[in-house]
């Protein structure tokens, strides 16, 4: 026994994949150890990618890339000749012309995806592109035009693999080699039938398997085809991008599907650009082409180099672009045509589930051989001693061995599991389903897989713990500060500070900004842009309405956008305050800001000396902000002459605000769970370390023994400082993504803790990639936090996060019910018809007999069990680790009892049945009788271990049994399905009438496999040692370690 363990081990060793970024050759591995030995190849492996197909898809994409390459970046004068000699005239179509356009879709489409500078001056450049187009830059296209321009120009949307019908499934299904083997079987017995017994009794039996099979067939793939239309929808949810775009005037978000030709689309850091187009304007617009041509480099764009390609990424500043192309005519639609053939990678528990299949398929291969070898040796000895002995042959000696050979191959159906990784596919599938309608996007299955696993959560506090609601709460101007949001703060702040000052505030706060101040069609006036830039805007226009000043526009002439590694913001104007002049501004976090200014702003608006006393009174303020868990940031601002770079320090301070984000209801249970779940829960936020530390008291994530550090002071430490310090680190504040990254490597790697981690800057994506499961922001992510998470998070609430969690956990536990379950049907049915042939030299159990209990523990059970939702139970566990074991020491138990049980009453029955059951001693009516109790009796005793199986360690299996009603409506649909065959297709089933007390006898003896079950949760695990952490609860991680069944 230790050796078949040890080489057990061995072999599974080879179906152990990560569950992020797992290689090829791991990959590879584990569908060789799977052999041939496959029931259904095309089925089985429906959602696992074909690796030789995913490698040309790779080289295809590899090509494209190259070529973009060349036509990018290789500008030689040879090129520039032969594309001239080459160059092709655009007919201008009819329609086109008719609505007033008078560029073809192609030859735009060229320009851009050429880079054709002469060609766009040819047009006379953006302006005539716009004019042939008939959009004004200012305005942008009329909402009544998108539908003509998409007719004529096309639609921003790609070619995609045509989704799978419900008659593919079918034939994916009918392509069960063991299936085909008892179609094979049923048209044989048909034929020898007719021939020995006519019509219509000689094709009974072999209809009965046909019509069974086609049954088996259509449930099947009805179930499959129901799981590819979830998928679809998941598929769709993926990939919405909602853009700004001007129409009619006003700035507005819609889909990126229906941005069409002619659209003037605003870029911003972290935004993919939805087409092909043109640069307008912009600030300092660095531009990612890596997905498309493979340069890591960014792009800086200008006016001098204008041509944006869809499927880029926004790597800095902010810019307007007008789409010249959209769909396929962009290289990006072209290029996602070819990605969408690589399939995703299989989950690590379909990898191990594959293996424990591949091992009981060997087992069951044995057992069939041995039952069909018992079998006809039988035959043949009572041959020998019959009449004429084995020279004597009849056709009904002919059918007796081909339904020997077919008994073998039923139990080959009924013993090789491949119900066991699509379990996981369906189960996987009904959990991404529910977190879509509870507001969690899982991009990738195996993340809700692994999210159950999680011992650490590293969040964000903007967005994520707080609402995301902000408003400017007080301000400290002039040497003082006030609460500004009532209408008595306002008045003492106008007060306090004169109309120089306001005008200087005003400038800072409406120029100085990432966002934008808009008017919808209906009149009103709103701000559109992050929510810390609308509370400043919000506040700005509060203070308009107060003192009647009003801001005057200005032409920026050097913009540095805000980003997460700087924490501050930048942009040089021609200020109409200074007589034209430049004018910077800084704005950003209050330490950064404040240690790069030489003097402060007083009431009147002149500058005084920032003497470090004054620096200290300024630094208390800010405190003080951050003590009430505001967010703090400073403004300021300095003349520089006639330059227009940004100066690096030597600034005014303006103010410093102090905004208020409330903690989002429900957060603090919400931390509470996860601590009752063993999650540590860690904040990790640019923020001030007393704003971080105030907000983290109040959501009961920093306890009395818990640290709080800022990153500068995390970056120094040493690999052995971090070691002692990480596992006390509660709140990381002024952090960079860097020390999030750095974070999260550190717990993975020292702690070996299964991590997840928030993220939803375009800085973050490196952590995002890292973590065991990446959550991005829906709301706040951008879409290059979004593109390199697992999960996204769409209303930004750290609830939902638990509610991923709670799923994996459900999803995990449920593949463990439905293999306890399954592992105890292949056991007795195994045993059951090899004992039975040996003894009495026939299978009690019929071909159609075993065909639909092969139906109850596969597609049946899995949807029974593999579906049950989750409950408040599972976060009252703590989490486990990466090497535990997935078949437990309690599922063991209860596999082997319930096994035992089931065995022992079905032995009793076949050999002792007829006295106990007072079916009289003999005849084939008795016979009859007695198969078909066996066979109800063992319908039932699944039936009831199925209810025994919802919870492997508690008694009480019935709580929560109407939570969902597919459990039910399975259970209730197998025991109704049972009686008909039972009681009205005993021709083609092999059974006959049972009378009430029969009837009553089997829902006995299954329903004691509840009463066994209840005794077996009585029987204690001792959980051993090696390292397994198998607890009393049964709960188990995701196996990756050695010793994984």
């Amino acid at each position: 026994m230790a050796y078949l363990r040890n080489k057990s081990m061995e072999f599974l060793k080879r179906f152990e994949v990560p569950a992020k970024n797992p290689s090829e050759d791991a990959q590879r591995r584990w569908r060789e150890a799977v052999g041939t030995l496959v029931k259904n190849r095309r089925r089985r492996f429906r959602m696992v990618p074909d690796l030789d197909k995913r490698s040309q898809v790779e080289t295809e994409r590899r090509n494209i890339q190259e070529k973009l390459r060349v036509a990018l970046y290789v500008q030689k004068a040879a090129l520039q000749f032969i594309d001239a000699a080459r160059k092709t005239e655009h007919p201008l179509p009819e329609m086109a012309r008719e609505c007033g356009f008078s560029v073809s879709a192609e030859e735009l489409a060229t320009v851009v995806r050429n880079h054709d500078a002469k060609a766009l001056r040819h047009h006379m450049g953006v302006d005539g592109v716009a004019r042939k187009v008939n959009v004004s830059l200012a305005d942008g296209v009329k909402s009544d035009e998108v539908g003509v321009r998409a007719e004529v120009y096309g639609a921003n949307q790609y070619t995609e693999k045509p989704p799978r019908t419900f008659w593919m499934f079918l034939w994916d299904a009918c392509q069960d080699m063991t299936l085909l083997l008892l179609a094979f079987c049923a048209f044989v017995s048909v034929a020898i039938g007719l021939a020995t017994e006519g019509w219509p009794s000689g094709m009974y039996d072999g209809l009965g398997i046909v019509l069974t099979i086609l049954l088996v067939v259509m449930i099947t793939a009805a179930s499959d085809y129901n799981q590819s239309l979830q998928f679809r929808d998941l598929d769709r949810e993926k990939k919405k991008i909602d853009m700004q775009v001007t129409r009619d005037g006003y700035r507005q978000k819609v889909s990126i599907y229906d941005i069409v030709v002619g659209d003037i689309v605003h870029l911003s850091i972290g935004d993919q650009v939805p087409a092909d187009g043109l640069y307008i304007d912009g600030y300092s617009l660095v531009v990612d082409e890596s997905s498309l041509s493979g340069e890591s480099e960014p792009v800086h764009m200008s006016s001098a180099k204008p041509f944006l390609l869809g499927g880029t990424k926004v790597h800095d500043g902010s810019a307007r672009m007008l789409v010249t192309a959209v769909g396929m005519r962009t290289e990006w639609g072209n290029l996602m045509e070819t990605l969408s053939q690589g399939g995703e990678d299989e989950t690590p528990l379909q990898v191990k589930l594959n293996g424990v299949a591949t091992i009981i398929g060997k087992i069951g291969l044995v057992f069939a051989v041995l039952t069909f070898t018992v079998l006809m040796a039988r035959f043949l000895v009572g041959k020998a001693h019959a009449p004429g002995g084995l020279l004597r042959w009849r056709g009904a000696d002919a059918l007796s061995i081909l339904n020997f050979f077919a008994v073998a191959v039923t139990i080959i159906v009924v013993a090789v599991p491949e119900g066991l990784p699509l379990a996981v596919t369906l189960s996987l599938a009904f959990a991404m389903k529910k977190l879509m309608e509870e507001r969690a996007l899982v991009r990738h299955l195996s993340a809700c897989e692994t999210m159950g696993s999680a011992s650490c959560i590293c969040t964000d506090k903007t967005g994520t713990l707080t609402t995301n609601h902000m408003v400017v709460e007080k301000v400290w101007a002039s040497g003082a500060a006030q609460t500004v949001s009532t209408a008595k703060g306002f008045d003492e702040l106008r007060s306090s500070v004169s109309e120089n000052f306001t005008r200087v505030l005003l400038e800072g706060v409406f120029h100085c900004s990432g966002s934008e101040v808009v008017t919808s069609k209906d009149g009103r006036t709103s701000v559109m842009g992050t929510p810390t830039e609308t509370a400043i805007l919000e506040f700005g226009l509060e203070v308009e309405k107060y003192t009647k000043v009003e801001h005057a526009d200005a032409k920026k002439l050097k913009v540095e956008p805000f980003n997460s590694v700087k924490k501050t913001m930048a942009v040089v104007i021609a200020s109409p305050n200074a007589a034209g002049h430049p004018r910077a501004f800084l704005k950003g976090a209050s330490e950064v800001v404040l240690s790069r200014c030489g003097s402060v702003l007083d009431g009147t608006g002149a500058a005084e000396k920032l003497t470090e006393a004054k620096a200290k009174r300024v630094a208390s303020a800010i405190d003080a902000f951050a003590c009430e868990a505001l967010r703090t940031l400073c403004l300021a601002y300095q003349d520089v002459g006639g330059a227009s770079d940004v100066p690096g320090d030597g600034y005014t301070l303006i103010a410093v605000f102090g905004i208020k984000d409330p903690l989002r209801p429900g957060v603090r249970e919400a931390v509470r769970t996860c601590h009752d779940a063993g999650i540590n829960v860690r904040m990790v936020t640019g923020d001030n370390i007393n704003t971080a530390k105030a907000i983290a008291r109040e959501c009961g994530i920093l306890t009395d023994d818990g640290v709080a550090i800022e990153g500068p002071e995390f970056r120094a430490k040493s690999p052995n400082e971090m070691r002692e310090l990480i596992p006390k680190i509660q709140v990381m504040a002024r952090s960079l993504p860097l020390d999030k990254h750095t974070l999260v490597t550190n717990l993975r790697g020292m702690f070996n803790e299964v991590v997840a981690v928030t993220g939803d800057g375009t800085n973050d994506a490196p952590a995002l990639h890292e973590a065991d499961i990446g959550l991005a922001m829906g709301i706040a992510g951008t879409e290059v936090a979004k593109e390199n998470a697992d999960v996204i998070i769409m209303d930004d609430n750290f609830s939902t996060i638990i509610n991923v969690a709670k799923w994996g956990r459900s999803v995990y536990i449920n593949i463990q019910k439905f293999v306890q379950f399954q592992l105890t049907v292949n056991v007795v049915a195994l045993m059951v018809n090899f004992v039975s042939a040996s003894f009495t030299g026939s299978a009690p159990l019929t071909i159609v007999q075993l065909l639909w209990v092969n139906l109850i523990m596969d597609t049946l059970g899995a949807l029974a069990l593999a579906t049950e939702p989750p409950n408040d139970a599972m976060m009252r566990r703590p989490p486990v680790g990466r090497g535990d074991n997935f078949i437990t020491k309690v599922m063991w138990r209860n596999i082997i009892g319930q096994s035992m049980y089931q065995l022992l009453m079905l032995g009793v029955l076949i050999f002792k049945g007829k006295s106990l059951l007072r079916l009289g001693s003999g005849g084939d009516v008795s016979d009859a009788q007695l198969n078909t109790f066996i066979f109800n009796t063992f319908v039932f005793c699944q039936v009831f271990n199925e209810v025994n199986s919802r919870d492997m360690e508690k008694v009480n299996v019935f709580s929560g049994i109407f939570s969902s009603w597919i459990f039910p409506a399975v259970a209730g649909a197998t025991a109704a399905f049972q009686v008909i065959i039972v009681e009205f297709l005993g021709t083609f089933a092999s059974t006959v009438h049972l009378s009430g007390r029969l009837w009553l006898a089997s829902m006995m003896i299954g329903s004691g496999s509840l009463l066994m079950g209840a005794g077996l949760k009585f029987i204690p695990v001792d959980p051993g040692s090696e390292g397994s952490s198998d607890r009393h609860d049964g709960y188990q991680p995701i196996p990756t370690g050695p010793n994984a069944v």
